[in-house]
Order: C-alpha cells, then structure tokens, then sequence
C-alpha cells in the first residue's frame, strides 16, 4: 500500500516537473519573440536626417485652432518662409521674422482651412515684400498659385510640392528632401488624417495620395502636420505607415470609417472658408 501511494506521489511530481518545465521552455520562447520584436522596432525607427547648419527652422503653435505654424529660413541669405499662419499670431510672427533679421518671402497654405483664418494676406502688410502662396486648385486668392511639382525657392533651400487632395481639393504638401522632412497639412495628422465629409472631400483620394506620395518617401522623414489636439509635435513616415489607426487600413476599411466619423459642423468654417478664398485680407483687425 505504501509502495502503491509513494508511485503515485512519484507520478504526480514527474507531473508537476513537466509542466513547469514547459512554462519555462515557453516563457523563454515568448522572451526571445519579445527581444526579436524589439529589435526589429529598433532596427526600423531610423533615425531623423538632421537639419544643415544653414536651414532655421521654428514651430509655432495657436492655441485657439490647434494649429501648428512653421517659419523657416536660409540663415546665411536671411530668406524666409512662413507655412500655415493664423490670422490671430501674424503680428507674433511678424515680430519673430523682424527679430532674427529675416525678411519673409512667402506666406505659404497648405489648403484653405476651414478651422481658422489665414494670416498671409496681414502678414504681407505687415512685412510688404512678401507674397502669399497657395495651391491653384483650392480656388482661393494668392500671388502664386502652385500647381504640382512647382518648386518653391528660400535662399539655397527648395520645396517641393505634392499634390494630396482629400481633406480638400487644394491640400498640397510641402517636401524638404535635403532636410527630410514634408509639411502635410492636413492630409496625414498624427495618428490620424483630415475629415473628408466637407469642402469637397474625397476618402478614395485622400487615401491613394497618401499612400502613393507620402508613404513612398523614405521612412526616417519627419512629418509636421497642421494641427495636433494632443500636444504632439510631430512624427515620420514610419511612425505613421506603422501606428497610424486609419491610414494603415485597407483603402475600403478607410473609406467605411471615414463615413462613420459623424463630427459636428466646424465651428469657424462658414467664416474662415469665405475669408480665406480672399487670402484672409477682409477680416484683418481694424488697427
């Protein structure tokens, strides 16, 4: 009987020894998963191409629209850029081209924003020389109106431009290649992508410029978007061919949830889209 009780005892530990040593032999497994999937991230997250010593680049922000404001400059000509100005900041940004002794060549939109109003037509008074700069296919007002692959000269520096309507059909994005970098407006967001339920929206659009113009650009390049309401200041063509909760769908999967967003009517459109046709100059505060 004692003999009987210690084989079973004996049985139920060789048991019990098994287990835990297909746990451990699992848990090894996961682990070594785990230290793959971290080096395959580490290996992918290349990092940025670091900006000239002659290429001046500031990121301004409006709290009012949530929109981000780029000025750029040639610091050895003093040739400066401004992309996405509000109408509200132009006298802050006015302030800054005077102070660092640049002199603003263009006032530059992405699209005809339907959140806030331009400041490209009161920074042109404010800094006389300058023009405003927007794409011809969004029917607004400016001195030049891009078509795409017209390049934009600062200095030494040069823009190219893409044209990646969706959100709008004037969204153009601004690439830096030297500098590795593309202003994207409102076309790719953080994490997220501009509605296309208004001002001539098209998901199918948005969705192949995105994916055949700014997706194809090298990985490591810095994205700066338009706005950010999570104070994210910017991201990169991997970050959002990786993370990015719409864009990495399948374009019919993006389209379907690109019609289910049901977002309220934006507040300012009805007087932001009418100023900006006109280069935002009809609502310049009276002074």
């Amino acid at each position: 009987m004692r003999l009987s009780t210690f084989r079973i005892l004996s049985a139920i530990r060789q048991a019990l020894l098994q287990q835990v040593e297909n746990k451990s032999a699992s848990a090894v497994l996961n682990f070594q998963q785990y230290r793959l999937k971290h080096s395959d991230l580490s290996n992918k997250m290349i990092s940025p191409v670091p900006f000239t010593n002659d290429f001046f680049f500031r990121q301004l922000f409006d709290e009012a629209s949530w929109t981000y404001t780029y000025l750029l400059a040639d610091t050895n000509t003093k040739e400066a850029i401004i992309i996405d100005p509000v109408l509200e900041k132009s006298k802050r940004d006015a302030y800054l081209v005077k102070e660092f002794g640049f002199r603003l060549k263009y006032a530059m939109n992405t699209h005809m924003h339907a959140d806030h109003i331009t400041g490209s037509g009161w920074l042109k008074q404010l800094l006389p020389g300058s023009k405003s700069v927007i794409a011809k296919s969004s029917g607004a007002k400016a001195d030049i109106q891009l078509q795409e692959g017209e390049p934009i000269i600062f200095g030494r520096h040069r823009i190219d431009t893409l044209a990646t309507p969706g959100h709008t059909n004037g969204c153009m994005s601004y690439v830096i290649h030297e500098q590795g970098c593309i202003f994207t407006g409102d076309t790719v967001l953080i994490r997220g992508c501009g509605r296309t339920d208004f001002q001539e929206g098209d998901a199918s659009h948005l969705y192949d410029n995105v994916h055949n113009k700014i997706f194809t650009l090298p990985e490591n390049f810095r994205i700066y978007p338009a706005h950010d309401y999570k104070g994210v200041m910017e991201s990169s063509v991997w970050e959002e061919k990786t993370y990015n909760q719409r864009l990495t769908k399948t374009k019919a999967e993006f389209i379907e949830i690109m019609k289910n967003l049901n977002l309220p009517y934006p507040k300012k459109i009805d007087v932001a889209v009418p100023a900006n046709r006109e280069c935002g100059v009809h609502d310049i505060p009276k002074e």
